[in-house]
């Protein structure tokens, strides 16, 4: 009786001391470098919303918070990477729109479940897109440029991020809902897409504010409408699309994921540093003048937007008529 007493001692306070290991592991993280994945390539405007918050984080924490591009098929490639990598917190996802909340309504469906193989940390912004031509392009409205598109099919090319992307789908519906035909081009990511259309390779495209906002200041590019109901604080002059086309309204986020079974110690810890990062002044107004709204939320709340956007786009693309 003494020895199976002596047993189930000190087999309760081997249990114990797994725990407390375990709680002492997921206290300490992050304990090495932290690999956080863009799924689009690098110089886009992408880069420059989360690099200086991983900036951030990799003071709050004492640990590197690096970047790694993986770009390719409208994000699913990085996205597929981290929704395979090992859940210990150490390989994140800069997740967006287009490969979580778009892709799973394509025709070429991505090889992973959206609402199951992601561990939503936070949102991180919100924001809108800009309709945006070349400085020499005949038409400075929204009404100009639907009335263009109708005299001249097939004579706009627009750009896009990729086939299925969030910008392909805003053009393939303008041009849809106006009865226009244009030319789609896909991208590997939008810096390159501005450039083509300063240089006259192609005539539009749905590009991000924040991104093209410097351009368009300096009139190297023209906006003509933003995807967006409500016009930006930071380019009130220009229009929403929907003034000219009644319906059209667009919105795209950024915000930070993990591989499904992160432990909840480190999902917590990581948003509660993301949302302060997100209330500090500096990144707050770095945002902002690049038109896009701090969105900080809850693990949940990250969720639930993620299953909405999913049944919004899902609409979106069959009116779009998106095929392979």
């Amino acid at each position: 009786m003494i020895s199976s007493l002596k047993k189930t001692v000190r087999t309760a306070l081997a249990t114990l001391a797994c725990v407390l290991a375990a709680g002492s592991a997921f206290a300490e993280y992050p304990e090495r470098v932290v690999t956080v994945i863009n799924t689009w390539a690098p110089g886009g405007p992408s880069d420059a919303i989360i690099r200086p918050i991983l900036e951030k984080l990799t003071t709050r924490f004492g640990q590197a918070f690096i970047l790694d591009n993986k770009s390719g098929a409208n994000g699913t490639i990085g996205s597929m990477y981290v929704a395979r990598a090992r859940p210990d917190g150490y390989t994140l996802l800069f997740a967006n729109v287009g490969p979580i909340a778009i892709s799973p309504s394509l025709p070429d469906k991505p090889q992973y479940d959206s609402v199951k193989d992601f561990q939503p940390i936070g949102q991180i912004v919100s924001g809108s897109t800009v309709l945006v031509v070349g400085p020499n392009f005949p038409a400075g409205s929204m009404k100009e440029f639907v009335e263009y598109a109708r005299k001249n099919p097939d004579k706009i090319s627009y750009g896009s991020v990729g086939v299925g992307s969030s910008t392909h789908i805003m053009g393939a519906t303008l041009a849809s809902a106006t009865g226009t035909s244009m030319v789609h081009v896909p991208y590997r990511g939008s810096a390159q897409i501005q450039l083509d259309i300063m240089s006259g390779q192609i005539e539009a495209g749905f590009v991000n504010l924040g991104g093209a906002l410097q351009l368009i200041k300096t009139g190297k590019l023209k906006a003509l409408g933003v995807s967006t109901l409500a016009r930006s604080a930071v380019l009130p002059e220009v229009p929403p699309v929907a003034d000219t086309v009644p319906g059209f309204d667009f919105n795209v986020w950024y915000g930070l994921m993990a591989p499904p079974g992160t432990p909840a110690d480190v999902v917590t810890r990581l948003n509660t540093a993301l949302n302060e990062v997100l209330a500090l002044p500096d990144i707050r107004a770095r945002m902002i003048d690049a038109g896009l709204d701090p969105a900080p939320s809850n693990p949940a709340a990250f969720a639930a937007k993620v299953r909405t956007d999913i049944g919004n786009w899902q609409r979106a693309v069959a009116n779009a008529k998106i095929t392979p």
